[in-house]
């Protein structure tokens, strides 16, 4: 019988802490880094005339209309599962997603850097990916560490999100 009393703990016995999952505002903010990564990456090709400006409009656009665009999705779901409705809770969905426009601002403001001639659109993009590859590794080692996790599992964490990054300054490269 003794055996066996190691596998159940005492009712007053403490409980390990549960590691708490990411927060949506951090998940929010992964994809908006990755889509303005991908997006100015997109914009940036090297048959047309540079326009830094009309691409950074385009990308803080895209990234205003991903966000309402989950945030109605949230909103669509949530009618299916309950009888909360109406324009508030859309509206509030909609504006939880702020993390998305957030995380688009690095790459919007470097490209708009590149309106007075300080440097090139390809130059500006360039930069954004790799500050943006830089965000995301930030991110996985942050979110890793806020879990409990140990700094070994925390840094791939971190190299695994720079991936994604890694994977966009990739097809970049490739595609152009």
């Amino acid at each position: 019988m003794h055996h066996r009393a190691h596998r159940f703990p005492r009712p007053n016995a403490p409980r390990a802490a549960v590691p708490r999952p990411p927060e949506p505002r951090l998940i929010s903010g992964v994809y908006g880094l990755v889509l303005a990564s991908a997006l100015a990456a997109a914009l940036d090709s090297p048959d047309e005339q540079t326009d830094p400006g009309s691409d950074a409009v385009w990308v803080l656009f895209t990234a205003v209309a991903a966000a309402a665009a989950h945030g109605y999705a949230h909103v669509l779901a949530h009618r299916m599962s309950a009888d909360h409705s109406g324009a508030g809770v859309g509206l509030r969905a909609m504006l939880a997603e702020w993390p998305v426009v957030a995380a688009a601002v690095p790459t919007v403001v470097l490209l708009l850097a590149a309106v007075p001639s300080w440097w090139t659109e390809g130059d500006a993009v360039n930069t954004a990916l790799l500050v943006n590859t830089l965000i995301l590794a930030g991110a996985g080692m942050w979110t890793a560490r806020r879990a409990g996790r140990g700094w070994p599992a925390s840094l791939r964490a971190g190299a695994g999100d720079m991936l994604i990054g890694l994977v966009i300054i990739a097809a970049n490269a490739l595609i152009k």
